[in-house]
C-alpha cells in the first residue's frame, strides 16, 4: 500500500488530469473509515459504542471555483459528476455523489458560504465491508467544504451535518457513530461515544507494536439487514414501552441496568426478552471494557469480545454461519486476543485484536479454515487506529 503522501500527490495530480489546471491552489483532505471494537446494535438504543478510526480512509483534493458549479471525480470508480450550487439534486445516474451532493446542501442550508469547487477522491476503505465509506466520504466533504470557502465549523457539528446528509438526503437511516469516529478519532485511541449526550473520550489502546487490530472480511454482502435491523429496532423499542411501567422515567434501554432487566424481564414475550438482554448487557460490556483498556488488561478486554459475539449469535440473532466460523477460526488461532462479528451482521466482517508477531500465521490459519469450511477466499486488513480527519500537508 502507498503511503499517504503518495497517495495524496497522486490524487492532486488526478484532479489537475481530469479537470484541468484551472488556477486555484489544491488543497487535500483525508477522512478515515472506521471498525467498531465492541458497542452493537446499542447505537439506536442510546447507548454506549467504543469504534476506532483505521488506516484506510478516502483522499479528497479540492480547488475553489466562482462560477458555483461542482465537478466531482471518483477515481476508483472512473466516473464524474457535476451539480450547481443553486440546485442540488439527487443523482440517480452516480449515487455515490449524493453523500457529496447532501453535504454541500446541508452546509448551504446553514447559510454558510459554500464555494464551488472541482474535486478528485480515491480510497482505499473496502466498500460494502461495513467499514463506513459513506461517512469517511461525508467527513472528507464537509472539511473540503470548509477549507475551499474559507469558514469553519465544528467538527462536531460537520459530524452531525454527514449523519443528516445520509439520513434525509441519500435516504439511509444510519446513527451518528460512523460519522463521529471519522471525525474525531485519534491515534492509537479508541473513542469511547455516548450515543445519547454524544459526550466523548479517547481511550487507550494497547500499544500498537505489540497488538493489531485484524479486519476480517467474509465476502458475504449483508442482505437482510433493512428488515431485520427494523424489526430489532421495533422489538427494542416494545420492550423499553413495557419495561417503562415498572421503571418510570426510562425512555431507552440504556437507561435499564442488567439488575434491573433480570428483576422484570418476566413480564417480556421471550423474543423481545432477548433482543433487550443483548443491548442492556453489551451497553455495560462497553463500560467494562473502557475499564479495562484503561487498566491495561487486554485479557479482559478479549473476553468482552468473545461475550459480545456470542450475544449477537444467541440473543440478537443478527450473526451467520460465516461469521461464526470466522469467529471460531479466530478464537482457536494462537495470537488472538478476542474476536467477535462488527456491524449491523448477517454478513461483512469480523474484528480481532491479535498480538503483532501471530499476525502472519493468523492470517494463514483463519483463511484456510474459513475456506475450507465455506468455499470462499476471505480478505484481511491489518489496520492500527489512526487520526480522524484532517487537512493533508505534503
Amino acid at each position: 500500500m502507498a503511503n499517504m503522501g503518495e497517495r495524496a500527490k497522486h490524487v492532486k495530480n488526478m484532479l489537475v488530469s481530469v479537470w484541468g489546471d484551472g488556477g486555484g491552489h489544491v488543497k487535500v483532505v483525508k477522512a478515515p473509515g472506521r471498525v467498531n471494537l465492541i458497542g452493537e446494535h446499542t447505537d439506536y438504543n442510546d447507548g454506549f459504542v467504543l469504534p476506532v478510526a483505521i488506516d484506510r480512509e478516502i483522499i479528497m483534493a479540492g480547488r475553489p471555483r466562482d462560477d458555483g458549479k461542482v465537478r466531482i471525480y471518483a477515481a476508483d470508480l472512473d466516473a464524474k459528476s457535476s451539480f450547481d450550487l443553486k440546485d442540488i439534486q439527487r443523482d440517480p445516474h452516480a449515487p455515490w455523489s449524493n453523500y457529496i451532493r447532501g453535504v454541500l446542501l446541508l452546509l448551504k442550508e446553514r447559510g454558510l458560504p459554500v464555494k464551488g469547487m472541482d474535486v478528485a477522491f480515491s480510497g482505499d476503505v473496502p466498500l460494502a465491508a461495513g467499514l463506513s465509506s459513506s461517512a469517511a466520504l461525508e467527513m472528507a466533504t464537509g472539511l473540503m467544504a470548509t477549507i475551499v470557502g474559507h469558514f469553519h465549523v465544528d467538527m462536531v457539528d460537520l459530524v452531525k451535518i454527514g449523519q443528516a446528509a445520509e439520513n434525509t438526503f441519500v435516504g439511509v437511516n444510519c446513527g451518528i457513530m460512523d460519522q463521529f469516529i471519522s471525525g474525531l478519532g485519534r491515534k492509537d485511541h479508541a473513542l469511547f461515544l455516548d450515543c445519547r449526550s454524544l459526550e466523548y473520550e479517547l481511550v487507550p489502546l494497547p500499544p500498537m507494536e505489540d497488538y493489531k487490530i485484524v479486519i476480517a472480511n467474509t465476502m458475504v454482502r449483508r442482505g437482510l439487514v433493512d428488515s431485520a435491523y427494523n424489526e430489532r429496532r421495533s422489538q427494542c423499542e416494545q420492550g423499553v414501552r413495557t419495561l417503562a411501567e415498572y421503571l418510570p422515567g426510562i425512555t431507552a434501554l440504556r437507561d435499564v441496568t442488567p439488575a434491573e432487566f433480570e428483576q422484570y424481564r418476566g413480564h417480556l414475550p421471550a423474543i423481545v426478552a432477548k433482543r433487550c438482554e443483548h443491548v442492556i448487557y453489551e451497553n455495560q460490556r462497553v463500560l467494562d471494557s473502557v475499564k479495562a483498556l484503561r487498566a491495561g488488561d487486554v485479557a479482559q478486554f478479549g473476553r468482552f469480545m468473545g461475550d459480545s459475539h456470542r450475544s449477537l449469535r444467541d440473543l440478537y440473532e443478527v450473526s451467520s454461519k460465516e461469521l461464526d466460523t470466522m469467529v471460531e477460526a479466530a478464537a482457536k488461532t494462537a495470537g488472538t486476543v478476542g474476536t467477535r462479528m462488527t456491524g449491523a451482521g448477517f454478513g461483512g466482517c469480523t474484528v480481532s485484536l491479535v498480538e503483532a508477531p501471530s499476525v502472519d500465521g493468523f492470517i494463514a490459519e483463519v483463511g484456510d479454515i474459513y475456506t475450507a469450511r465455506t468455499g470462499l477466499e476471505p480478505e484481511f486488513y491489518v489496520c492500527q487506529a489512526e487520526d480522524g480527519a484532517e487537512q493533508l500537508e505534503f
